[in-house]
């Protein structure tokens, strides 16, 4: 569509009803860049930093304080709590372009999307804020039309700093990171066994559906020695955010990142002394038997994997909450077990799958951007190895020199060349030039915009499988 000299996009025009009269307000393109046009007598009385084009027609940029007029006023495009709905789905976007390809598949099932899902470690990563992740989505939900409500998660936090952050932004889910209190299993520091404790759960079991709990006091000491400490972080912050409702948003607690895998037994544990303690949260991600690693598919025995989710699908639905499922982007064997175990009850998250989707873009319309990147990821990958626990073999990682701009796509099936690519995101885009300029960052912006269908083309797909496994 177009109007004056702007290539509209449609599915973004609304009008809104004011006190003095109507305005229309759409999303358009003006020389490749996108911009509001606000058009109505009353146009200037909206609130947008803009720019008068002519009578009654205003240009507005796409920053903060204009994404910050755009929630206002259109409500659907500020995020909303929605992690207690039965299934939702994180989607992480590294590079804030991602948004549109992802919204286009939730428009056709009824899980809920958390489109606005960014760890600290990321925000470093990638030299963006938290505004700025919120903005670009609040950009794509009014630029695609999407009005079924999306979530915004302050993921992976682990200092009250943070978790006030996201909160005062209006992010609607904290995902609360409490390894830096979980402890490693060594039973020489097992504590002695308090009548609190043993009155509490020895002797005792806990029918949990099918499944009877039982603690001995190994076990009991070993779950004290490895959760308490988080057990209480955890109750210092619900305290401090969640308890008197200043914040609508929900909480989940993340007991995933560390060395210790959590046994049916720990879950309940934790959980109940969570709950004990006046803890209220919507959802729990354990840390399950086998390997989620980054980028590729589960590692593990898929009968424990199976045996195991089962008694902790169970043991969340006997306190009231739902799992969470971390790194899961392309864990495609388990995706089917999940589904079934949990009842389609769970929350599931994913990042930088989208960031190798666009990689895979750049490799297939620029192979000499992309051979300069993979060559690059190549010599920083023991320092990306510092964020992110990866097994990957770079000697399995086939030659480029070798392969034919044709063949570069088959790197994306290869294991150990995903994790490459997976973790070194923040190196290859903050890479610069001796002269402050961006080695790469530049143009793949540029090349991502000219191709900007086939990577929402991808996405779809990708995330698609995703969704179908999950029987979604």
């Amino acid at each position: 569509m177009q109007y004056l000299k702007f290539d509209v996009f449609e599915k973004s025009i609304n009008t809104i009803e004011t006190a003095s009269g109507s305005a229309v307000v759409f999303m358009a393109k003006e020389n490749k860049k996108k911009i509001f046009v606000i058009q109505g007598k009353n146009a200037s009385s909206l609130g947008f930093n803009a720019q008068v084009i002519e009578s009654g027609i205003l240009r507005a940029d796409l920053n903060h304080e204009n994404a910050c007029v755009l929630r206002k006023i259109f409500p659907f495009t500020a995020p909303v709590r929605g992690l207690r709905k039965n299934t939702s789905f994180g989607l992480g976007d590294r590079l804030g372009i991602a948004t549109s390809g992802h919204l286009r598949l939730f428009e056709k099932n009824d899980v809920f999307p958390v489109f606005a899902q960014q760890s600290v470690r990321e925000l470093n990563l990638t030299n963006r804020t938290y505004e700025e992740v919120l903005d670009a989505v609040s950009f794509a939900v009014y630029r695609e039309g999407f009005k079924k409500g999306f979530g915004a998660d302050g993921d992976h936090l682990k200092t009250a700093k943070d978790i006030e952050y996201a909160l005062s932004l209006g992010f609607t889910m904290i995902t609360l990171d409490c390894s830096d209190h979980i402890k490693n299993e060594n039973p020489q520091s097992y504590p002695q066994l308090s009548k609190y404790y043993a009155d509490k759960y020895l002797n005792r079991t806990f029918i949990i559906e099918d499944t009877n709990l039982v603690f001995t006091e190994e076990e009991l000491k070993q779950c004290i020695s490895i959760y308490k400490e988080a057990v209480l972080f955890a109750e210092d912050i619900y305290n401090r955010f969640f308890a008197s409702g200043k914040y609508n948003a929900d909480l989940e607690i993340s007991i995933d990142e560390t060395e210790s895998v959590t046994t049916p037994l720990a879950h309940f544990f934790a959980a109940r002394e969570l709950l004990d303690l006046g803890v209220s949260f919507a959802s729990l991600a354990p840390r399950f038997c086998g390997e989620f690693q980054k980028g590729i598919d589960y590692k593990g025995d898929l009968t424990q994997f199976e045996n195991e989710i089962k008694i902790h699908a169970a043991i969340a639905r006997h306190f009231g909450y739902k799992l969470s499922i971390h790194s899961g982007s392309d864990k495609f064997r388990v995706f089917p077990v999940i589904s079934r175990q949990t009842g389609g009850r769970f929350h599931i998250k994913t990042a930088g799958t989208s960031w190798l989707e666009a990689l895979r873009i750049a490799a297939e319309f620029d192979p000499s951007l992309y051979r300069e990147i993979h060559l690059s990821a190549l010599t920083v990958f023991g320092d990306a190895k510092k964020n992110y626990h990866v097994t990957a073999a770079l000697s399995e990682i086939p030659d480029i020199s070798f392969l034919k701009d044709e063949e570069l796509h088959t790197l994306f099936e290869n294991d150990n060349a995903r994790q490459l690519l997976h973790i070194t995101y923040g190196q290859i885009l903050n890479k610069k030039n001796n002269d402050g300029s961006f080695v790469f960052k530049d143009r793949l912006y540029t090349l991502w915009q000219s191709y900007e269908n086939e990577y929402f083309k991808a996405l779809e797909k990708h995330i698609g499988k995703h969704l179908e496994l999950l029987n979604i």
